[in-house]
């Protein structure tokens, strides 16, 4: 994993950069940035030319895509669709329900699986997962005629936690509706494939899989995004464009993708999904490093831990937390420039449940208001015990 080392402190003091923001933009893999860079003498036109350049981009494109089609376990009535990112993904799909849909998510999503739908179903926010598996299926029953598009996360960018998405899509598919996931936050984490979430639709980014090039995925079912409007209308887009303006789209990926697509964000997703998926060693690592930094917060006074499931509830490398009579930035600023310390404040693109934590932080520790904002670490590959404690010890 590429990293920028020792770094500088305010008095003059040098440390390597202890990096616990990962859940917002990962570093880039070595693996990744050295097939970027493979690439690059040959960069050429995808899908328009015919010289040795743009033949092998469109190979090397092509080939991605097959390959992220394979490591999510794509069925025969599947497609992969290259993104921007999440939300581009999420709006794609909504610009491609029929219009008879409605979809049902809960209140503790990310704004990139809040914010694209309409003709919604809002679910109040869980308290366990069996609560959020209850809901769904109450909501399902009483829902009304028409195509349902179930929407969830498979791991908060808040807490971490880690929703049951595969009992979710089997009440969903009971009921005839079909399920879209957020892996944006498990994919860099665990497998987050089609076949194993059994889910219908998965969207991800690149930027938080190690693999920073500006580009994303949206996988699943092909019928309603080959029956919708192109979302990009343009070159690539359309197979033929008569005189008199008239227009036949294509079908498959290149009816979403239109001009000139992200080669090299294309590539660098394939090459991360394969380093991953093929390395199982540091989700095993990762689950000690949130244990041990969930155990110190607990220990500190003033500090609250957000969470919505139980303590024992599964997660990924993401602790949220409120310092209680400490101003948020003022802290993140204190950890940067005093400790090399990088981590996020604010609400999280997820601003509903982040409120609520905080309230419900404030509320336990007998705080008569609540922060306006949390604290983040977020950590993955190249996060150590020594930068967890640097953490513990900066808070202390």
């Amino acid at each position: 994993m590429l990293s920028p080392g020792e770094i500088k402190l305010r008095d003059g003091r040098s440390v390597d950069f202890a990096n616990l923001d990962i859940a917002a933009t990962a570093p880039c893999l070595r693996v990744v940035a050295d097939a970027v860079a493979d690439l690059l003498p040959y960069y050429g036109s995808v899908h328009r030319g015919a010289g040795a350049l743009s033949e092998r981009c469109t190979r090397e494109y092509e080939q991605a895509r097959e390959t992220v089609a394979d490591l999510l376990g794509r069925g025969p009535d599947d497609t992969v669709i290259f993104t921007r990112n999440t939300t581009d993904a999420f709006n794609l799909l909504a610009r491609a329900l029929p219009e008879d849909t409605t979809v049902i998510t809960f209140d503790t999503e990310h704004h990139a699986n809040l914010l694209p739908w309409s003709n919604t179903v809002r679910l109040a926010a869980p308290r366990s997962p069996e609560e959020a598996i209850e809901a769904l299926e109450i909501s399902l029953y009483r829902r009304q005629t028409g195509n349902v598009l179930v929407s969830v996360t498979a791991a908060s960018n808040v807490t971490g936690e880690v929703w049951p998405v595969a009992r979710l899509t089997e009440v969903a598919h009971r009921f005839g509706a079909r399920i879209a996931v957020d892996a944006a936050q498990l994919a860099p984490h665990a497998p987050a494939s089609l076949a194993g979430l059994g889910a219908d639709y998965v969207a991800f980014s690149g930027h938080k899989l190690y693999a920073p090039f500006g580009a994303g995925v949206l996988a699943g079912r092909a019928d309603w995004l080959d029956a919708a409007e192109p979302y990009l209308a343009g070159g690539g887009a359309s197979a033929h464009v008569a005189d008199d303006g008239a227009v036949r789209w294509a079908t498959g990926p290149a009816r979403h993708e239109g001009g000139t697509p992200n080669l090299l964000g294309a590539v660098a997703i394939a090459t991360a999904l394969r380093a991953l998926v093929r390395d199982a060693a540091p989700r095993a690592r990762e689950a000690g490093l949130v244990r041990r930094l969930r155990a110190g917060l607990a220990s500190l006074p003033h500090v609250e831990e957000l969470r919505l499931f139980p303590a024992d509830a599964e997660r990924v490398g993401i602790v949220s937390f409120a310092v209680l009579g400490a101003d948020p930035g003022d802290l993140a600023v204190t950890l940067g420039r005093d400790h090399g310390i990088g981590v996020r404040t604010g609400l999280f693109c997820a601003h509903p449940l982040t409120r609520r934590l905080l309230a419900e932080a404030a509320d336990r520790a007998g705080a008569t208001e609540a922060p306006g904002q949390a604290v983040r670490a977020s950590f993955g590959i190249g996060t150590t015990e020594a930068h967890i404690d640097r953490l513990l010890a900066a808070l202390q």
